[in-house]
């Protein structure tokens, strides 16, 4: 074969095989029916993860991704380096459900010295109040006091929507929560995100990403009260106070069936939470972190197709297992960016110092509004956490056999230690 023809056979063939790893179809893409994606999106993190539909690069040697993938939005990353591996519509604004609670951990959690763990509230009625119908509940009661320390193992474990109320109440009332949430969203660079309850529940106009809901996953695993809570598999909860009698207690379980294993979900080798969230609007959503062979990954479902049961938790582990086989065998389609304090200097990703006025401009383009375009050119609060812990190996869960990875922003070195009881 003449030297000419193979060369232009060679620039077909890598034509024709780009444009397969890069965009391949989704099972959800068939469905005529389903919700379409927006023309234009966020291109916070790079502007491929601005497109609609399937993006990965495979390079040699690297699996096809899994066939079975029906979330109307998905992502796989790395929660250390940030890496985006492979996405699905990632910001495609999309009702966030009981995920948007890692968001509300992560605003109220930033400052431990405001609502230290062993501060204890008596419940009114009044922090009870605009609950959505039908909200997950772990069972609060007014005039019954709790800890702060119970009232977030019933936000994480329960996912208890009279946890994040009562919580928001000792914060300062549910409307300076939801501003607090925004404002923390905006300096995380989530501008896909729009905050309307401080639970996740529906609302008009409340919207989150696949994009943003692993940018509040890796923050909140800076924390270490945010990552006891998200990888505790059961606890003792207070219940009633008899006079005279010890108060009763009962159990609870967490809601994250790959962290369990319960309801013929298998648990997953590695995983350490994060948070899974349901509503009739939203369907199901989901964010884990998991760890094997020392490499650390978030992974994020919205709204799968409800043909196979528990499909958001099995799509979630079909992307990780692809993701530990991909890692170095892919070309990052983006990255998860730092906070905005991180790349303007108040931080301590100096990498990424050149990057703050590339986000600030697509901010400006596709922010959720401009109450919040004026938040991120002011807002200096937040930052990011020093530790990063991941539950590493198998987790022996119920019997306590769990260690943390801990490393430093960002995330260069590893040591374990055990987790508080």
């Amino acid at each position: 074969m003449p030297a000419l023809k193979k060369a232009a056979l060679a620039v077909t063939s890598a034509a024709l095989l780009s444009a397969f790893v890069v965009t391949p179809a989704s099972a959800a893409d068939g469905d005529d029916d389903a919700p379409k994606p927006p023309a234009t999106m966020s291109q916070i993190g790079g502007a491929q993860l601005g497109r609609s539909g399937t993006q990965v690069n495979l390079g040699p040697g690297a699996p096809v991704l899994p066939k079975k993938l029906t979330g109307r939005s998905w992502m796989v990353s790395d929660a250390e380096t940030g890496e985006v591996l492979a996405a699905h519509n990632a910001h495609w604004r999309l009702p966030p459900a009981s995920t948007l609670k890692m968001l509300f951990a992560d605003t109220l959690l930033a400052d431990p010295a405001l609502l230290p763990k062993t501060r204890e509230y008596t419940v009114k009625d009044e922090d009870l109040a605009g609950m959505g119908e039908g909200s997950s509940l772990v069972g609060i009661k007014e005039d019954l006091s709790y800890t702060v320390h119970d009232l977030w193992l019933g936000v994480f474990l329960r996912s208890g929507n009279d946890a994040v109320h009562v919580l928001s109440s000792m914060y300062g009332g549910v409307p300076k929560t939801v501003q607090a949430m925004q404002d923390r969203a905006v300096e995380l660079q989530a501008i896909d995100t729009h905050v309307v309850s401080p639970d996740g529940y529906d609302a008009p106009e409340q919207v989150s990403s696949a994009y943003d809901l692993s940018l509040f996953a890796r923050d909140g695993l800076q924390n270490a009260d945010f990552r006891e809570y998200c990888s505790t598999a059961e606890a003792q909860f207070p219940g009633e106070k008899k006079k005279g009698k010890k108060r009763e207690t009962f159990g609870i379980q967490n809601t994250n069936r790959l962290l369990t294993g319960a309801d013929g979900v298998d648990a997953y080798k590695g995983i350490a939470g994060v948070k899974n969230g349901y509503t009739t609007h939203a369907g199901n959503t989901f964010t884990g972190v998991a760890e094997q062979g020392g490499k650390v990954l978030l992974v994020t479902v919205m709204h799968p197709d409800d043909d196979e049961t528990h499909a958001v938790y099995k799509e979630a582990a079909r992307l990780l297992d692809w993701g530990f086989a991909a890692t170095g065998k892919v070309t990052p389609v983006g990255e998860l960016v730092a906070p905005k304090s991180a790349v303007t200097g108040n931080g301590t990703d100096t990498e990424g110092a050149g990057k703050g006025a590339e986000a600030d401009k697509a901010q400006g383009e596709h922010g959720p509004d401009k109450a919040a375009r004026a938040a991120a050119a002011t807002d200096g609060s937040g930052g990011v956490g020093i530790a990063l812990g991941i539950v590493g190996g198998v987790l022996v869960l119920l019997a306590g056999g769990v260690f943390l990875v801990n490393r430093r922003w960002p995330l260069p070195d590893l040591m374990r230690r055990r987790p508080r009881p």
